[in-house]
């Protein structure tokens, strides 16, 4: 595919992209002309992520916590040496370490959730700012959830997370305009590793509440995100858009 206008030479840092939604969101940057440099917590993985990608020249994978401060500097200083900017960033790490009854939550878990899906994004953010876009610009895209737009029973406090990402990104895009854009994109369920115990032995069943009759692929996403972060989108910020398969007009989660 040739390489779009808006994403030809830029250098994006996407999280959490050594499989599934973020590695699919780093190879469509790739194929748009785009260098990443992607996170995860598994060295192995990230190398093998790296090579599919097209090896180093196309991208570099660092191994760390995402919520790790250290971690989150090392790679934003890499990315600079190694591409010489960070014109877009791709928070996309999110954890769902609980299912159940808010009554029933762990409270560190729940601390621990609030740290990764959100503190965690405003960090990445802070650093990414600091060391590049303030003085360039740039794109931001925050991978939220339908989760987040409405009660979701059984995941609620991961629900609450991508709520509170969600005003974040509204806040940020008032905050950091008009030289940096940040929007955010919200899934229904997408066919991931990640989102297995949403699914598994019971696609079709599930599929069945979405008025597209299927659940989502990484692409999908994949190619949504990069839209928010190219020249194309120009004029949209503080948006969250929604990746759904139209679930939500049925009232579904």
């Amino acid at each position: 595919m040739p390489a779009s206008p808006g994403l030809a030479g830029k250098t994006a840092i996407v999280t959490g992209a050594s499989r599934g939604i973020g590695l699919a969101i780093a190879q469509r940057l790739v194929d748009e002309g785009a260098r990443v440099v992607i996170t995860a917590r598994k060295a192995e993985a990230l190398e093998a992520a790296v090579a599919e990608l097209g090896g180093p020249d196309k991208a570099l994978g660092i191994p760390g916590r995402a919520d790790d401060a250290e971690h989150q500097a090392d790679v934003v200083r890499r990315a600079v040496e190694t591409f010489g900017s960070i014109d877009l960033l791709v928070n996309n790490t999110g954890i769902n370490p609980a299912y159940g009854t808010l009554m029933d939550l762990d409270l560190d878990a729940a601390r621990k959730i609030l740290e990764v899906n959100a503190v965690g994004t405003l960090a990445w953010t802070q650093k990414v700012v600091g060391a590049w876009m303030k003085e360039h610009g740039g794109a931001i895209v925050n991978v939220a959830s339908v989760a987040g737009l409405r009660p979701a029973p059984g995941i609620a406090f991961y629900g609450a997370s991508k709520a509170l990402l969600i005003h974040l990104t509204e806040e940020l895009a008032v905050e950091l305009g008009p030289d940096i854009r940040v929007n955010a994109v919200a899934p229904a369920v997408v066919k991931t590793r990640f989102a297995e115990a949403l699914y598994t032995d019971r696609e079709e069943e599930v599929a069945a509440a979405y008025p597209l009759k299927r659940l989502g692929l990484p692409h999908d996403i994949a190619g949504a995100v990069a839209y928010l972060l190219s020249d194309d989108a120009s004029w949209t910020t503080g948006q969250t858009l929604v990746l759904d398969g139209g679930l939500t007009l049925s009232g579904g989660v």
